[in-house]
């Protein structure tokens, strides 16, 4: 009965969609149209008033020095008069400052490159800042427009800047060398707090690896990529709720004839929640939908796939919109579907009613994924494919989407910038003709022919990938764990072990091979067949959910790096709900093994500093040099291993947060995790984490190197208070020389002990701002060991010299 019912629905399709109820819109706090080199103030086309920035307020400068007004030659039938047919150019640099409040804003340029009367728009190459953040570099809005499928006479391209407290929006334009720069219109929009980043309660899923996590602090920009009502007609932006967003077909994007339908229902009336507001889309985009169609067998056997065009290196927020408006979806369990992003599993058992409350309540998921450099292509394919979920007995087979949005966000450098795209030297409509996005060069189509056998054949190749990750798409889905080549980790930095193989390493986890316990469980030295070294097989407690997030945390962290400083990982297995990991075996245990309760010979002082430098290099790496920003949250001396040369390797990652480098001492809001007693007191009190809360941590071993156990005396009683207070005191009150470990004495030089207790001193400051940095420390304790070794050569010098003295007097 329902294939039909559902088919019936499809067919409302051929009817005008009407909204019952309006959704409220959100009034902006700042709304800024500025019509660059009118004369005077005009209405647009779309009904909204643009001002002139003749005599702006917001002019930093004079602007007669560096800028003049120009009209365009001839207007395209596709460009509106306002804003497009007037531009401001500048031959230096420029600064428009707009006075805003705090908060993220929409940030919207027009070009219109043309021929100008005093200026050839088509030649402009120019760069755009806007505080901090490069929007454009050595950019051509002509080449831009050129490349879009089919090409386009004017562009608007739309980002998202934050905009801090006691800030002002200071956009500069730049022209680059023997060049102009244009711009036709600015318009700044706010946005509501928390809408699309900043101050989240919780991460966002990481989908390039399972179960991980990513944080999008308040000081990331973005540039919008593509803004789609799914399964509904283009929607203008004085249609949006406020913000003045435009909403596009998507039916360009959808990958193959499968297609699917999209039902709507005329007359629903959106309810909007506390957690999705009226504001976050328009009524109009919820209410139409794309779904699989009516036949179950065969929306099991194939994928509901879009296709997009990005740009490598960036990290992508995607928005997925969702919204159950079909009357026969009215119940939990109905509907449940797995999403898959870029041949990855993003989420599974995604069930709409239950997650938002109800039939005609909207709500919305946020992934990010990175579309790493590789194949010395500047742009590839994302993929976002959704399919019923198996064995979950839901009534329906199907999946739906309303909306989506996909977001760029910046590198670590602040910068959104893109090279130029190679202009089509000759355009083929496709049959039957693709609307476009009109964004930018990551909005533009990717269907379309191109003209000439060399194109021909790219176009060709391009499609057979397309074919290719379609087919590896729906192969990923059914692949089995007992099969090591399902690894979805880069093969030879994380292998995927049958339990079969673990138990035959570990004689089936016999307590005779077990190297370390812990709350996680149980560490088994072991020999893997194909690996001609010991490995480390760590069985974490397959009953926690607090196990399997750190499971996949460790996994997310360690598989791309490789540091001499850091563990490595070698593989996991993931058989039967267990969670093993798989590193490198370290011979000499961990750095505390060898300083409390031991009967193991002591390290001398050179091998502690030694040790601690290398360490601190393999923090710093974590911190400023990975691919990713890395805060570990978990330093001490049981995660610091030493391989069979002593050798430092930060180990266990299970609470680490991962975020852009971009993000670099820009606070995490997160719940408190660590070890007490090498806690950051300050991420203790205010819960933000940044990489001085690792420093305090580090500060704190190097204490616990140098003493190797607390010191007890009638006034300072360590089980009372923290080693780092406690090592705090003895510098503070310079009595740091009394306390070290009785084995050390006479080993240090005092210039030495300086040193290093002042670096340790200096990790542990109440302030995170006064801690130093991860190199810093590292550069600091290699200055303390050469202060060392030169006091030991010159005691060697001396003993040189005495040898001689009595060899004389022997004589």
């Amino acid at each position: 009965m329902f294939p039909f019912i559902f088919y019936l629905v499809s067919l409302h399709l051929l009817f005008p969609v009407t909204i019952a109820g309006k959704s409220s819109a959100y009034t902006p706090i700042d709304y800024i149209l500025l019509s660059c080199g009118a004369s005077s103030d005009t209405i647009s086309e779309d009904g909204r008033k643009w001002f002139t920035d003749e005599r702006s307020k917001f002019f930093t400068s004079n602007p007669e020095t560096v800028s003049f007004v120009s009209t365009a030659s001839h207007q395209d039938q596709s460009v509106s008069q306002v804003p497009y047919m007037t531009a401001r150019a500048f031959h230096d640099k420029f600064t428009y400052s707009f006075p805003v409040s705090p908060g993220l804003k929409f940030l919207r340029f027009y070009f219109y490159p043309a021929q100008y009367s005093d200026f050839d728009g088509t030649t402009s190459l120019f760069s755009v800042t806007a505080n901090n953040y490069v929007l454009l570099k050595n950019f051509s809005a002509y080449l831009t427009v050129s490349a879009i499928i089919p090409p386009e006479a004017s562009l608007m391209k739309e980002f998202m800047v934050p905009v801090l407290d006691k800030e002002r929006l200071n956009i500069t334009f730049s022209p680059s060398s023997n060049s102009v720069a244009f711009v036709n219109g600015i318009e700044v929009v706010s946005i509501p707090d928390n809408l699309y980043g900043g101050d989240r309660e919780n991460s966002l899923p990481f989908v390039n690896t399972k179960f991980a996590t990513f944080d999008i602090p308040n000081t990331t920009a973005f540039e919008t990529a593509y803004r789609l009502n799914v399964g509904g007609q283009d929607v203008a932006n004085v249609e949006d709720t406020g913000m003045f967003r435009t909403w596009h077909d998507d039916s360009s994007c959808i990958f193959g004839s499968a297609s699917g339908v999209t039902p709507h229902r005329s007359n629903v009336t959106i309810t909007y929640t506390q957690q999705t507001p009226a504001y976050t889309a328009p009524a109009i985009v919820y209410s139409t939908s794309r779904t699989m169609g009516p036949n179950p067998e065969i929306n099991m056997n194939y994928n509901l796939t879009w296709i997009f065009s990005v740009d490598t290196g960036f990290n992508y927020l995607l928005r997925l919109h969702f919204c159950e408006i079909q009357l026969e979806v009215m119940k939990v369990g109905q509907r449940v579907f797995d999403i898959f992003i870029n041949n990855q599993t993003a989420d599974l058992a995604v069930d709409v009613i239950g997650k938002s409350g109800g039939n005609s309540k909207p709500m919305y998921k946020d992934y990010v994924v990175l579309i790493p450099n590789g194949s010395g292509q500047s742009e590839q394919v994302l993929w976002l494919a959704l399919q019923p979920s198996k064995d979950v007995g839901s009534k329906f087979a199907d999946a739906i989407l309303n909306g989506l949005e996909i977001f760029r966000l910046n590198k670590s450098d602040g910068s959104l910038a893109l090279p130029n795209p190679k202009p089509l030297l000759s355009f083929t409509p496709p049959e039957p003709e693709q609307k476009k996005l009109k964004f930018s060069s990551p909005s533009k189509a990717i269907t379309g022919a191109a003209v000439g056998s060399g194109a021909a054949v790219l176009f060709c190749l391009l499609f057979s990938f397309i074919f290719w990750r379609q087919k590896r798409l729906c192969s990923i889905k059914r692949k089995s764990m007992e099969r090591r080549k399902t690894s979805s980790l880069p093969d030879k930095l994380c292998l995927c072990f049958t339990l079969a193989e673990i138990q035959a390493a570990t004689s089936n986890f016999d307590d005779s091979f077990v190297i370390g316990r812990g709350g996680f469980g149980k560490v088994y030295k072991g020999f893997i067949k194909g690996i001609k070294r010991a490995v480390a097989i760590k069985r974490l407690n397959s009953q926690s959910q607090q196990g399997a997030r750190e499971f996949w945390t460790e996994i997310q962290m360690l598989s791309p790096l490789r540091h001499i400083h850091l563990v490595s990982l070698i593989g996991y297995c993931n058989d039967d709900n267990e969670m093993i990991l798989v590193y490198d075996y370290m011979a000499n245990g961990t750095l505390r093994d060898h300083l409390y309760n031991t009967d193991k010979s002591p390290l001398s002082w050179k091998q502690r500093l030694k040790i601690c430098i290398g360490a601190a290099h393999g923090l710093d790496y974590l911190h400023s040099e990975a691919i990713y920003r890395i805060i570990h949250r978990d330093v001490k001396s049981t995660n610091i291993l030493l391989d069979e040369n002593y050798v430092a390797k930060v180990s266990d990652f299970g609470l680490s947060k991962m975020s852009p480098i971009s993000m670099t001492n820009v606070p995490v809001t997160t719940m408190v995790k660590g070890t007490f007693g090498y806690m950051d007191p300050e991420y203790y009190r205010r819960q933000q984490l940044t990489e001085k809360s690792d420093v305090h941590s580090f500060g704190v071993v190097l204490f616990e190197v140098l003493c190797a156990r607390p010191a007890v005396d009638s006034t300072l009683e360590y089980s009372q208070i923290s080693l780092a207070n406690w090592g705090r005191k003895c510098v503070e009150n310079d009595r740091i020389g009394q306390i070290i470990d009785p084995f050390l004495k006479d080993q240090i030089s005092p210039a030495c002990l300086r040193t290093y207790a002042k670096v340790a001193e200096n990790c542990i400051r109440e302030n995170g701002l006064e801690r130093p940095t991860m190199k810093d420390v590292a550069q600091r304790l290699e200055f303390a060991l050469q202060l060392q070794e030169i006091e030991e050569a010159e005691q060697t010098c001396q003993a040189g010299d005495g040898d001689q003295s009595q060899v004389n007097q022997d004589i």
